[in-house]
């Protein structure tokens, strides 16, 4: 009698390509979506421009929301088509890209639940007041949609992409190993997470390099030096953490550790006023943000440490892949 030597079966699974095609179309018009918030802004800006009592700001300002919209639809619109054909890679940037979208969405939606009250208690200038009942139904909606497009949509994604039937799904139409297997998925949302760091950081120079320093901002060239040298340090540590090598991890801690602890201490001491006074924000601008409160007192400090908690948390969670 013959002995076979077939390897065991895989694990049972249900099939989700169906639902992978769904959430692919849905990924897509998200991206159209977003596609379409850029010329939605060229046209406010241009509308702000005639309209008369209204100093719009210059348009260098715009530059990088333009290219947020514009990164955010083309990666929409390429998981999609990376989900609709079940590919390992998408599966897996989507469940980062979620994490990151949910975490950030709930340290906003803190943000908002504080600073919100306070925005809306200040009346507009050249605008009677208005209502109380006005202006909590307004909050309210404004909050709703916020829910719905910073944690709803990223924590349905998370749902779905997480499943283990959709991992069986992409890895059993999509057999050959990727990019993105190299390392576990905690240790790529950091090592994303430091390139984005990295690409962001240069932009800064649209906003003459204004950068918090420990008590005080720093501009110009000063500004300038630290932001690309940051930059570089940022770009290494992504390339190290892909590697799962431990400097790009303390290099992830220590930039991340520093920047906010030296915003948190800058806002404290200085507040924001000044920041937006050197980037060169209009005057009629800043006259509406010096009454804003929350702006000068302790909340804006408190928030940002707060806010740090839970990013200190995942480091310390991601640690644990790293090699010595």
């Amino acid at each position: 009698m013959e002995t076979s030597s077939a390897a065991p079966p895989l694990p049972e699974f249900k099939d989700r390509r169906a639902g992978l095609i769904v959430f692919g179309i849905i990924l897509i018009a998200l991206g159209g979506l977003a596609a379409l918030m850029i010329p939605l802004m060229l046209v406010g800006q241009l509308m702000s421009r005639h309209a008369p009592g209204v100093e719009p700001l210059p348009l260098r300002f715009m530059l990088p929301g333009v290219l947020v919209y514009l990164g955010a639809a083309t990666a929409f619109v390429w998981l999609g088509i990376g989900s609709m054909m079940c590919r390992r890679w998408a599966r897996a940037l989507l469940l980062v890209l979620a994490w990151l979208w949910l975490i950030g969405g709930c340290m906003g939606m803190v943000f908002a639940l504080f600073i919100m009250p306070q925005m809306f208690a200040q009346p507009q200038p050249g605008m009677p007041p208005l209502p109380p009942v006005a202006r909590v139904m307004i909050m309210l909606f404004t909050l709703a949609t916020c829910f719905v497009i910073y944690v709803l949509i990223p924590g349905v994604l998370v749902f779905f992409y997480q499943s283990r039937h959709v991992q069986a799904t992409c890895a059993a139409r999509d057999p050959v190993p990727r990019w993105t297997d190299a390392c576990p998925l905690p240790v790529l949302a950091l090592s994303l997470l430091l390139g984005f760091g990295a690409a962001c950081m240069p932009f800064m120079v649209l906003f003459h390099g204004v950068v918090p320093f420990f008590g005080r901002y720093l501009s110009g060239a000063p500004g300038m030096v630290l932001l690309l040298a940051s930059a570089v340090a940022y770009a290494w540590a992504a390339r190290a953490s892909y590697r799962r090598q431990l400097a790009g991890w303390w290099v992830a801690v220590l930039g991340y550790g520093l920047w906010m602890l030296s915003a948190a201490v800058t806002f404290a001491r200085a507040g924001l006023l000044p920041m937006y006074e050197r980037m060169g924000f209009p005057p009629a601008q800043l006259e509406q943000m010096q009454r804003m409160n929350f702006l000068h007192g302790p909340l804006l400090p408190v928030l940002t440490a707060i806010c740090w908690l839970p990013f200190l948390g995942g480091l310390l969670y991601v640690r644990r892949y790293f090699k010595r």
